[in-house]
Parts: C-alpha cells; sequence; structure tokens
C-alpha cells in the first residue's frame, strides 16, 4: 500500500502556487532512500511571476526605514526559535541529520544571524558629508541593489537559505530564492513562517532543478545572483550573469588544509579536527578533510584518527549517539564511493570505506594515508566523510602543499609556537586560517574565498555590504 505524498508548493507574491505547467519532482529522504514529498519543477512561467512579484515589492521595501526592516528581521528570528521544532523536523526529513544535532548545531546560530542583520539594518550607511571641491558637497549614500537571485544548496538548507535572504532583505532588496532540488521542505516551512511577516512580494520561494536556477540567473530582471555550490554551477552562473552584467555572489567548493605540526597536543588536535572533518558527513566546504602532518609524529596522528573513526557512529536521525547521517543522495554517494574505488596503489585505507547499511546514503567515516599531492582525492572535493593524511617534513613543504590546490576557502593550523602560526596565517592563501581549532563561524566575521572557492563574503558587515551600492551625490552650495 503506497502512501500519499506531501505536496510542497512555490511561494509567489504572498501565496503558494503550484508549478504553472503542473510539473513536479519527488523529493528523497535520504536516510530511507523513500520519497516523502513532491514539489514544483519551476519553469520560465514561474521564474516570471516570482521576479514580477519581487519587483513590484522592491520601491516599497527599498523605502521603508531601518528601523522597520530591523522590526519585521527580528519578528523572524522570533518566529523561527517558536517554530524551531518544525523546522527541525523538515530539515531531518530533507537532509537524514541527527536530530539533537540540528536542534543544538544549526537552530541557534541561524537565529543569531538573523539577529545580527536585524542590528546591521541599522548601520546603512554612507560617509559623512565633505568638500573636496570649492563649493561642492559630496555625500556616498549606501543602498540597496534591488531583486535578488539566490540559489542555496543542499548540505545546510535551512542556514544557507539564512545566510541570503536576511543580508539582503536588511539591505533593503527583495528576494527570489530556490532551494536545491534535493531539499526544499524546509525552505517552503521557511516561506510560511516569513510570509505572515514581510509585505508580499519580499520574498519569493520557488522550488526546481539546475535548469530552473539558470532561467533565475539569466532573467533580466534580478540586478544581483548568489549562489552557494559547486565550482561548475558558480561557473555557469557568473558566465550567465555575465551577459548582462549582474552583481555575482558565489560561495563554492574547497578543500581546506589542516597543517599539523610535531609540538601539537596529538590527542586533543584528533579529537577536534575528526568532528570537523566528518560532521555532516563531510558535506561542508569548510570540512578538515585534507590533513598534512608533520613527518616526526605522522605515525602516531594517523593511528589516533584511524581509531576516532572507527568509533564515530553514523546512522538513523533519532540516535543520539551518531554524529552524522547519510550522504545526500545517490549520486554524492557514488562519487565519495568512486574516490575510494579509485584510489591509487600507494594510499592505504586505515579506516571506514564503504557503504553502512542497505537503507539510505550512509557512508562510514574514512581515513586514508599514504597519499601523494597530485593524487586525484588530494586535489579534488570529496564532499563526504573521508579525511585524507598527508607527511610534510618542515614549513615550507606544508605551506606549497596547503596551498597546492584550486581551492582556498578555508585552513588550519595546529602548533604551540605563536610565531609559526603568524607565519602561517599569513601565507595561508585561504579566506579563512583557524588556529588550534577548525570550522566555528561566527555572525560578526566574514567567511569567504579565493581563487575557485568564489568570491563575495557571506555572514558579517562584509556579507551585508555585497547586497548594497554605492551612489555619489555631489550639490552646490551656491544654488
Amino acid at each position: 500500500m503506497s502512501t500519499e505524498l506531501r505536496r510542497l508548493r512555490n511561494y509567489i507574491d504572498g501565496e503558494f502556487r503550484d508549478a504553472a505547467d503542473g510539473r513536479t519532482t519527488d523529493v528523497v529522504n535520504p536516510a530511507t532512500g523513500e520519497a516523502y514529498a513532491t514539489a514544483p519543477l519551476s519553469g520560465q512561467a514561474d521564474v516570471d511571476a516570482a521576479m514580477a512579484a519581487a519587483a513590484a515589492a522592491f520601491p516599497v521595501w527599498r523605502d521603508k526605514t531601518p528601523a522597520e526592516r530591523q522590526k519585521a528581521l527580528l519578528k523572524i528570528a522570533d518566529a523561527f526559535e517558536e517554530r524551531a521544532e518544525e523546522l527541525i523536523a523538515a530539515e531531518v526529513e530533507n537532509t537524514g541529520k541527527p536530530i539533537g544535532l540540528t536542534r543544538d548545531e544549526e537552530i541557534p546560530p541561524m537565529i543569531d544571524q538573523i539577529r545580527f542583520f536585524a542590528g546591521a539594518a541599522r548601520m546603512l550607511e554612507g560617509r559623512s558629508a565633505g568638500e573636496y571641491m570649492e563649493g561642492l558637497t559630496s555625500i556616498v549614500r549606501r543602498e540597496p541593489v534591488g531583486v535578488c537571485a539566490q540559489v542555496a544548496p543542499w548540505n545546510y538548507p535551512m542556514m544557507m537559505a539564512v545566510w541570503k535572504f536576511a543580508p539582503a532583505i536588511a539591505a533593503g532588496n527583495t528576494v527570489v530564492l530556490k532551494p536545491s532540488d534535493t531539499t526544499p521542505a524546509s525552505t517552503v516551512l521557511i516561506a510560511e513562517i516569513i510570509g505572515s511577516i514581510l509585505p508580499k512580494g519580499v520574498f519569493n520561494v520557488i522550488t526546481g532543478d539546475r535548469d530552473t536556477g539558470r532561467l533565475m540567473v539569466e532573467h533580466p530582471t534580478p540586478a544581483m545572483a548568489s549562489i552557494t555550490g559547486s565550482v561548475r554551477a558558480g561557473m555557469s552562473v557568473a558566465e550567465s550573469a555575465s551577459r548582462d552584467l549582474k552583481r555575482v555572489h558565489l560561495e563554492l567548493g574547497g578543500k581546506a588544509p589542516v597543517v599539523v605540526f610535531e609540538d601539537t597536543d596529538i590527542a586533543k588536535a584528533v579529537e577536534d579536527i575528526s568532528v570537523a572533518g566528518f560532521f555532516n558527513a563531510g558535506q561542508d566546504c569548510t570540512a578538515a578533510t585534507r590533513v598534512l602532518v608533520q613527518s616526526s609524529i605522522h605515525d602516531e596522528f594517523v593511528a589516533a584518527l584511524a581509531k576516532a573513526a572507527a568509533e564515530t557512529k553514523t546512522g538513523q536521525p533519532d540516535d543520539e549517539d551518531v554524529l552524522f547521517g547519510p550522504l545526500n543522495n545517490p549520486n554524492q554517494l557514488k562519487q565519495v564511493s568512486g574516490f575510494i574505488d579509485r584510489l591509487p596503489a600507494h594510499a592505504k585505507v586505515e579506516a571506514g570505506g564503504h557503504q553502512v547499511g542497505d537503507k539510505g546514503y550512509f557512508y562510514a567515516p574514512t581515513v586514508v594515508s599514504g597519499l601523494k599531492q597530485d593524487d586525484e582525492i588530494i586535489q579534488n572535493e570529496v564532499f563526504g566523510p573521508v579525511i585524507t593524511v598527508q607527511s610534510f617534513s618542515d614549513e615550507e613543504q606544508a605551506v606549497s602543499w596547503a596551498n597546492g590546490v584550486e581551492y582556498a576557502l578555508a585552513s588550519s593550523v595546529w602548533t604551540k609556537d605563536h610565531g609559526r602560526a603568524m607565519r602561517m596565517s599569513k601565507k595561508l592563501d585561504f579566506g579563512c586560517v583557524w588556529i588550534n581549532t577548525h570550522i566555528p563561524l561566527v555572525a560578526e566575521m566574514p567567511h569567504g574565498g579565493f581563487k575557485k572557492s568564489g568570491y563575495g563574503k557571506d555572514l558579517s558587515g562584509y556579507g551585508f555590504e555585497d547586497y548594497t551600492r554605492i551612489k555619489h551625490v555631489m550639490t552646490s552650495l551656491d544654488a
């Protein structure tokens, strides 16, 4: 006997709607491998409608005072807090994540980030007036850019939605947001929550696949396109946006080096690095998955890390003892398995290296040693619960290998030597360098990378400014 699937809908101009042509896709719970809902497969008519709604709402929302925008965002944060259990349930069904970790590690920072940008709304200002030419006064205005087309990923559907809409709306923009086709449920719930607070058209959600996202970016209405996703997707967005010179904000892949020197507290480093590498099944652009260990402690470190991996559990969302849940979809499971299947002969799987169970898309915590700098698994993003280990001889080699990939999002250094830590933080070519820790984020500090990890910042005042434009106003004092 088949179970009827829940029906998700687009949220456009203050109302929920099916796709104009009625097309849908099934949404699968990755912890079970079974469909639990359908979502609209949005096409051109749906994108047109959402963009028209956002464009119509923009002048009204732009002209709201910062205090009014702040008040609305604070109400959104309060509503998230009040409906936290609903958000958790939707996200767990979306992703298969552990319930307890979703409650403890995602809901609090999401609410804090919304409140941070509510405060930032009151700080939207230009420079003070000044006379730089005789008889003329100059003023710099900071204004919202307009309609923002935003595409969120499947690894943190709720949190990445917040990172997208909160700064954009705080700055006075309007939004058309598309979640990943595999994880739309929590974003549709967010639309329901926000819909009772914001004026219609300010926040719109349309679901669909990569073609839907392409139609959004290519649409003439948005002034800005923002995406968190793969390098391939980012390049496609940048190319499409260039045709009409849209602003682009890209947070793409990562291959974070974790540089461990011989003076490190090995037990503490292994404990922290294993959590930072396996958390969320390694499906994190900043995950601590590429460890470089000084040769004098390499063997001891690998043995301890393999033991930590063997003691780390993956499993169903209601199991309180698991650190992470499943990979997001069958393609991701195939990708992670493929990296292990193609390992060169000189590599050694120290722990894991296999699928777990026959239900859902679970993969064992995995540690691989004996790797060389040009190996595929070192150079390319695995995006799974796999930690690789390389042995380096000195600081110069560590820097060379750490920087020797196309990604440049995040990194960490583990040492008790303050001078070495400062030298490494200067030489590492990454948007973030953690010292003796890995993965903590705060709303006040920027998050974003260099090279093929993209450009633009999330979080912080820098992320807020990305959703604004600068205007110079000059007036004659003689008029």
